[in-house]
């Protein structure tokens, strides 16, 4: 992997907390607006797919033929043509994994219902993608994909891939070797609701991976707990099945769930964006969740397509950026919040305001210089698909630091591992990040995770990774944030 600092090594972990306040107002400028200037979009995921050192962009477009952006040091070129994801079909849903775990990101697509299979996927081979949907064993012939995500559910060392169907059945795909079998009705996830939204992470850190489903048109939401294999839903026990929003209400539903640890206590909460109120369950720990949605000032009563969590002023704690969706002849306005560490407020710049922007949402360090950029999609045909740079100040933007987590051959094969930066030689909490593993609207992607940081003074890495029954800890005591500018930390966790 270029561009980057590799080091491993296994050891235990605790958590506290720190807080660092800043008040500049944010700046975003809009990045090639006449290239991304193109309506009609929905779905954006951001990955390496050519191993170059930075973050490329798949855009799903309503209809028009997808883009496949390459950045190339922070100037985006669309080259899917030239790659073979150009597919002019209404797209819904795309996520970055590599099924095939040879070390580097490939790409699934879902497409509205069509002539041809509902789900595409192509292996990523050296640079140049081929379509392997029908030997792989994933074309399904109907479906209303939604979202698409990547997980090693099994703990065999391979990515397999759940998918959400708003019509049917959901699906998870189980990969030995490559060739895919639909296990979802064995494992207890067959579930009929009308699903849009997913995440997977390790609710009650019992060392395998748990699913909170988002559902809509009155259906409740579903945290599947995981149980050697098998998982049963105890989203009603645990408080989260209507995620804020009002129970039975054919008019609210659930789009994205997000997991993030939005209080800072090392804890991954539950964000929701809904049609309704949206919500916050701040976790508790063993596997209670605390509604906070009123006291933290999210519970604004509207239409939201996503949540997108990351620290976007660098003062070390996760900020929200919610985007409002364009349904019956209105388009709701999308909002950015800054956490101050006991609520979120609205700082949505003016520039921000005025986009016609639903649906996709997603954070990164697209031109690594610190801060991390909004990339946007708009269903609208005069909408856009733009990235808003992040003007933050360049010494803030100093202040931080990119990790990246791979297995012991340099493989992205971790989604669901847990990152945890503290000051070091302490026991001071900096911040925890969840590897992606289901983002913006439907979509997943295969990046860095960022951390704003007080100052440019060593901290302690430690990744924490639900393995097989365990929680694997492994930790990179030392690391120099100023030795990494531009640079990402790549962590190497021995996988058991």
């Amino acid at each position: 992997m270029g561009h980057a600092m590799t080091v491993a090594r296994a050891v235990g972990s605790s958590l506290a907390a720190s807080v660092l306040v800043l008040s500049e107002p944010p700046r975003f400028t809009p990045v090639q607006p006449d290239l991304l200037g193109g309506g009609s979009t929905l779905v954006n995921a951001w990955a390496d797919y050519d191993g170059d050192g930075d973050l490329d962009l798949f855009v799903g477009f309503n209809g028009a033929p997808n883009r496949l952006y390459r950045n190339d040091a922070g100037v985006l070129l669309d080259v899917a043509n030239a790659m073979g994801t150009a597919d002019a079909r209404a797209t819904r849903a795309g996520a970055w994994g590599d099924f095939d775990g040879d070390g580097d990101p490939d790409l699934v697509i879902g497409f509205a219902p069509g002539p041809q299979s509902v789900v595409r996927l192509y292996r990523n081979d050296v640079g140049r993608f081929a379509d392997v949907t029908a030997d792989a064993g994933v074309a399904r012939d109907s479906g209303a994909v939604r979202q698409v995500s990547w997980i090693d559910y099994d703990a065999d060392g391979d990515l397999d891939l759940f998918i959400a169907f708003r019509d049917r059945a959901n699906a998870l795909f189980r990969n030995d070797g490559g060739k895919f079998t639909d296990v979802a009705a064995d494992v207890g996830l067959a579930d009929r609701r009308k699903s849009v939204g997913a995440v997977w992470f390790d609710f009650d850190e019992d060392g395998d991976f748990d699913l909170y489903l988002a559902n809509m048109d009155g259906d409740a939401n579903a945290l599947y707990r995981n149980d050697k294999g098998h998982f049963t839903d105890v989203a009603t026990e645990h408080g989260v099945a209507w995620g804020g929003r009002l129970p039975n209400d054919s008019t609210n539903g659930t789009v994205r769930p997000c997991a993030a640890d939005v209080d800072g206590d090392g804890r991954l909460d539950i964000v929701t964006a809904n049609y309704g109120k949206n919500g916050l369950f701040l976790n508790r720990g063993h596997g209670k969740f605390e509604d906070a949605s009123a006291t933290w000032w999210i519970d604004t009563d509207s239409r939201y397509d996503t949540c997108a969590l990351d620290d976007f002023d660098n003062d070390g704690r996760l900020d929200l950026y919610v985007n409002g969706t364009v349904t019956g002849g209105t388009s709701y306005r999308d909002y950015l919040f800054r956490n101050t560490g006991a609520h979120f407020e609205d700082v949505t710049p003016e520039n921000v305001k005025a986009l016609q922007a639903d649906h996709g949402a997603v954070w990164a360090d697209f031109d690594r210089d610190g801060d991390v950029d909004l990339a946007l999609t708009g269903s609208r045909p005069d909408g856009m698909h733009l990235i808003m740079r992040n003007d933050l100040d360049a010494g803030a933007a100093r202040r931080s630091l990119s990790v990246s987590v791979v297995d012991m051959r340099g493989r992205a094969l971790l989604p669901g591992a847990e990152v945890r930066v503290y000051a070091s030689g302490t026991h001071r909490l900096l911040g925890t990040r969840l590897v992606d593993t289901g983002s913006g609207y439907d979509s997943q992607s295969v990046s860095p995770q960022h951390f704003g940081l007080p100052t440019s003074n060593a901290v302690d890495v430690e990744v924490t990774y639900p393995h097989a029954g365990r929680r694997q800890v492994t930790h990179v005591p030392g690391v120099e944030p100023r030795r990494l500018l531009t640079r990402q930390l790549v962590v190497k966790v021995p996988v058991n």
